[in-house]
């Protein structure tokens, strides 16, 4: 009965997690302001939880986690910008490609050797975005590669702040090392807000909202709740279960945005789906198997 409930709460993790794309596209602030207040307001939900936890952290810790800020928040910059010229879906899709960053420098920074499944997705989902891809560059004027490019380097940006943790994550929870981390990438986003976007302050309740739910939601329900899940569920499984968040994405942004999927595109999403599920199954790496927040 307890496993059951763990796998409700597990999907209730990744349909929070997929309506990060939703609220970015929602939201009237340009993509790096949106991304800037979801930080600044998840520190606000997040600091009664953790202000007594971060006081225990050693110095060094402290120092790695705020600096991995600084992809956290270039990952954030990258991927709310993809939505303005891809699909909800692809965007989901391609910034959750972290396996292909992390296993690889896995095995040149802390020697974890990359296992037949994982060259064995990777083929998979070559083929699944050649799929995904065909036909999108054409002198149409059609832009939507732009948004998936921008969301695969969203992933390695991702991919980048997942190991710059990993050997501290023992020292911290989830909540703790988002928080740090936010405090790291808060002068990125507010530099490059306002170099090429100016500081917007939202200004009616409908914006502020927005945010509120992107911060809540994504960030705070989504992967606090997946972190919980994760330690009562086999890492199998739950690689499983992330790998539905485009899906949920796609589900939501039909309803919303009349986003419709070509059967190329959903045969694409399959393929790729399929060799990350191969490539998830790395034994005992379990920072291959982060979704994008």
């Amino acid at each position: 009965m307890k496993s059951n409930i763990n796998i409700i709460l597990a999907f209730l993790a990744v349909m929070s997690l997929a309506t990060g794309g939703i609220f970015v596209k929602l939201s009237s602030l340009p993509p790096i302001n949106t991304a800037l207040y979801r930080i600044l307001f998840s520190l606000i939900f997040l600091f009664p939880f953790v202000y007594k936890k971060i006081r225990a952290i050693d110095k060094k810790s402290w120092v790695i986690i705020l600096f991995s800020g600084i992809f956290l928040a270039i990952d954030l910059i990258l991927w709310n910008t993809s939505f303005h010229y891809t699909s909800v879906a692809n965007a989901n899709l391609f910034v959750n490609l972290v396996p292909f960053t992390t296993v690889p420098l896995s095995y040149f920074l802390f020697k974890e050797k990359p296992g037949k499944n994982f060259l064995i997705g990777l083929s998979v989902s070559v083929i699944g975005i050649m799929v995904l891809m065909w036909g999108k560059f054409n002198i149409s004027g059609n832009g939507s590669y732009k948004g998936d490019l921008l969301a695969f380097l969203a992933s390695v940006f991702y991919g980048l702040f997942l190991l710059s943790v990993y050997k501290v994550r023992a020292k911290a929870d989830a909540a703790t090392i988002m928080f740090i981390s936010g405090l790291g990438s808060i002068p990125v986003l507010f530099l490059t807000a306002g170099v090429t976007e100016g500081i917007m302050i939202p200004q009616t309740s409908r914006e502020i909202g927005i945010l509120l739910g992107l911060a809540l939601c994504s960030q705070i329900l989504g992967q606090g709740l997946l972190s919980y899940c994760l330690g009562k569920i086999s890492i199998l499984l739950s690689s499983v279960i992330i790998l539905s968040q485009p899906v949920f994405a796609a589900i939501y942004a039909y309803f919303l945005f009349s986003e419709i999927l070509t059967i190329k595109e959903i045969l694409g999403i399959i393929i790729i789906l399929t060799g990350v599920y191969y490539a998830k199954k790395q034994p005992e790496q379990s920072v291959t198997s982060c979704p994008q927040v």
